[in-house]
C-alpha cells in the first residue's frame, strides 16, 4: 500500500486496484465464505461430496472447515478458531456435553482418504495425517487441521441436529429467521444461470431494443493491435475490425477466473450498464459482446485520449477550470446512472477516460450495484481504498451518497495533486477516512473549498448531492455556477484541454508498461474449463442494435 503524498506528484507509485470483500456468513463464530474448490472436497457436517458449479460450498476463514451451503447453519459448536463463544453455543455444550476431545495419532492411510475437517485429500505416502483412536469416531484429518477440529469425538452432528430440529421446531423464532435467511441464500446461489441470462436479455431488449436481426461477432472478426491495460479482471486490447479502419477497445475476461472469483453476476451487471450507456455521452459505449470457449469479450468504443491518472501524473495537478469541467461532466455521468437506480461504486482517476475532443468518459462498470432506488441500500465492502466512503469503512448500509464521496476525493486530487487521506496500509487508511478531516490549503478558492468540504462530509445524509444537504442538487453549488449544464450535456462547451491524438489507433496516451507488451490473450486453466457447464454463459453474446 503506497503512502499518498510522500512524492512530488502523489500518484507516481502506481495505479490503485479496486477491492471487493467476500460476503461472510457467520454462524457460532464460524466465518463462512463462498469458495470455489479446485479439487474434490467433502462436507465436514454431512460427510457428503460438495457438488456444484461456481463456488460450490463455504469455507470458514477462521478454522478452515468446508461445508455445503445447505449445511452451514446446522453446525452445533463454536468455531475452534474464533476468539469467543456465543451464548447459544455455551448452552448447547453444557446441555449435551459435546466437549469430548479426539485422541489423534499419526496414521498411514493405504487408500485415498479425505480430511474430515477441511474436506480435501490427505496427500503423501507415509503418515499422511492423524486418525482418532476411538472406534466409534475414526475421524481422519491433516496434521495441519488437528488443532482446529471441534471436540466432537463420537458425535454425529447431522443426526444430533436433526433431532434438535424436531424438538425446537416451534420454539425458536431466531432459528426460524436464520432458516428463512438460509433459504433465500440457497435459492439465489442455485438459480439457473440460463434463466438469469434469459431474464437479463429481456431487460436489455426492453431498454435497448431487440438485437435479433443484428450481426453476431466472434474473435476472428478482430485483429489485435496493442495492449492497453490488464489486471485481475483480464486484459484490454486495442483491436481493429477486419476489413475496416474501425478500432475498438476489446476487454477479454477469462471464464475460469470469472467462475472462480464468483463474478458471473458482476459480468451480467457490466454488460447491462454498458448496453444502456449509449444514452449518456459521458459513459463508455458498448458495441457488442461475444464469447469463445475460454473467454468473454466486451467490444467497446476506443477512447484514445488516455485516463485522468495518466494526465495528472504528467501535469501533477489540474487548474481549477479544468478540474471543474471534468467534475461537471462526471456529475452528469453519475446522475445518469443514479436515475437508472445504479450506484457506480468505483469512481477514480483510472476509470475516467478523455476522448480525442477532450470530453470525459466513465469506464469499468463491474462494481456497479443495480436496482438501488431511493430506499435501496447496499452492504458489500467494495471500491478502491483511497476512494471508499466512511460508511463503507464502518460496514454500514449505503446508497448513492458513496459516489459523491468518491467524486470529492477525485476533485481534491485534481485540484491539489494528492489524495486527501494517507496511511501506510489499508487498515490505517480506512481508520483515517473514518475519523480525520482533510487539510485544505489557504490558496484554495472559497467556493472550491466549500464544495470539497460538502462532498467529503462523513455523514452521508448531509453530503453534497443528497436531499438533506444545503445544495441537494449538486449542480447548483457556487463552484459550478459558471457551468451551463444544458450546454454541457449537449457537448457544446469547449473542453479546456485537448489530448494529443495523432490517429484513431494512437496509444501514446496509455502507459508504456502495458503498450510495450504483446497483445495476446491470457492462457486459461484448461482443467478448470472442463468443469464449467455449457449453459453458464448462455445468452452472454449481444450486439447493440443502436450501432
Amino acid at each position: 500500500m503506497r503512502e499518498v503524498g510522500n512524492d512530488e506528484s502523489g500518484f507516481k507509485k502506481g495505479r490503485r486496484g479496486a477491492v471487493k470483500q467476500a460476503k461472510i456468513h457467520e454462524v457460532l463464530g464460524h466465518k463462512f465464505i463462498a469458495t470455489f474448490f479446485r479439487q474434490p472436497t467433502f462436507c465436514t457436517y454431512c460427510s457428503e461430496f460438495i457438488w456444484g458449479l461456481n463456488k460450490q460450498g463455504y469455507k470458514c476463514e477462521s478454522c478452515g472447515c468446508s461445508i455445503h451451503k445447505r449445511c452451514h447453519q446446522n453446525v452445533l459448536v463454536k468455531c475452534p478458531g474464533s476468539a469467543h463463544g456465543t451464548q447459544e453455543t455455551k448452552k448447547q455444550t453444557e446441555r449435551f456435553k459435546i466437549d469430548v476431545p479426539h485422541q489423534f495419532k499419526p496414521h498411514t492411510f493405504m487408500h485415498p482418504t479425505f480430511c474430515d475437517h477441511c474436506g480435501s485429500l490427505l496427500y503423501g505416502l507415509y503418515k499422511q495425517g492423524v486418525k482418532c483412536q476411538i472406534s466409534s469416531c475414526n475421524v481422519n484429518v491433516h496434521h495441519k487441521c488437528k488443532d482446529l477440529v471441534a471436540n466432537l469425538c463420537g458425535v454425529n452432528q447431522k443426526l444430533l441436529q436433526e433431532g434438535l430440529s424436531q424438538i425446537k421446531l416451534t420454539q425458536s423464532k431466531r432459528a426460524e429467521a436464520q432458516a428463512s435467511k438460509t433459504t433465500t441464500i440457497e435459492a439465489d446461489d442455485s438459480e439457473s444461470y440460463t434463466k438469469q441470462w434469459q431474464e437479463e436479455r429481456k431487460k436489455l431488449e426492453e431498454e435497448v431494443g431487440s438485437a435479433s436481426s443484428a450481426r453476431r461477432y466472434q474473435l476472428n472478426d478482430f485483429e489485435f493491435k496493442t495492449m492497453l491495460g490488464k489486471g485481475s479482471f483480464g486484459k484490454v486490447i486495442l483491436a481493429q475490425k477486419k476489413g475496416t479502419s474501425e478500432f475498438y477497445a476489446l476487454k477479454a475476461l477469462r471464464k475460469d477466473i470469472v467462475i472462480e472469483d464468483n463474478d458471473v453476476e458482476s459480468t451480467m451487471t457490466e454488460r447491462r450498464v454498458l448496453a444502456i450507456s449509449f444514452r449518456c455521452p459521458f459513459l463508455t459505449h458498448l458495441y457488442c459482446t461475444f464469447q469463445s470457449d475460454a473467454h468473454l469479450f466486451f467490444v467497446m468504443e476506443y477512447v484514445n485520449g488516455g485516463d485522468l491518472m495518466h494526465h495528472i501524473q504528467k501535469s501533477r495537478k489540474f487548474d481549477i477550470n479544468r478540474s471543474r469541467f471534468y467534475a461537471a461532466e462526471i456529475i452528469c455521468g453519475l446522475q445518469f446512472l443514479h436515475n437508472q437506480f445504479i450506484i457506480y461504486r468505483d469512481l477514480k482517476l483510472d476509470n475516467v477516460l478523455i476522448d480525442k475532443r477532450g470530453h470525459i468518459k466513465i469506464a469499468d462498470f463491474g462494481m456497479c450495484k443495480l436496482n438501488m432506488d431511493e430506499n435501496g441500500r447496499a452492504t458489500t465492502f467494495c471500491g478502491t481504498p483511497d476512494y471508499i466512503a466512511p460508511e463503507i469503512c464502518c460496514g454500514k448500509p449505503y446508497n448513492r451518497s458513496v459516489d459523491f464521496w468518491s467524486l470529492g476525493v477525485l476533485l481534491y486530487e485534481m485540484l491539489l495533486g494528492h489524495s486527501p487521506f494517507s496511511a501506510e496500509d489499508e487498515d490505517a487508511l480506512y481508520k483515517t477516512i473514518r475519523i480525520q478531516e482533510p487539510k485544505y490549503p489557504s490558496s484554495l478558492k472559497p467556493d472550491a473549498k466549500d464544495c470539497l468540504k460538502l462532498l467529503l462530509k462523513k455523514d452521508p445524509i448531509i453530503r453534497l448531492g443528497m436531499p438533506d444537504c444545503e445544495y441537494p442538487d449538486i449542480r447548483t453549488h457556487p463552484f459550478f455556477e459558471v457551468i451551463d449544464f444544458v450546454k454541457l450535456e449537449n457537448l457544446e462547451i469547449p473542453p479546456p484541454f485537448i489530448p494529443k491524438v495523432r490517429a484513431e489507433n494512437d496509444t501514446n496516451n496509455f502507459d508504456q508498461e502495458f503498450t510495450k507488451e504483446r497483445a495476446q490473450l491470457s492462457i486459461p486453466d484448461r482443467e478448470l474449463l472442463k468443469t464449467i457447464k455449457d449453459d453458464v454463459f448462455f445468452g452472454f453474446s449481444f450486439t447493440n442494435p443502436k450501432y
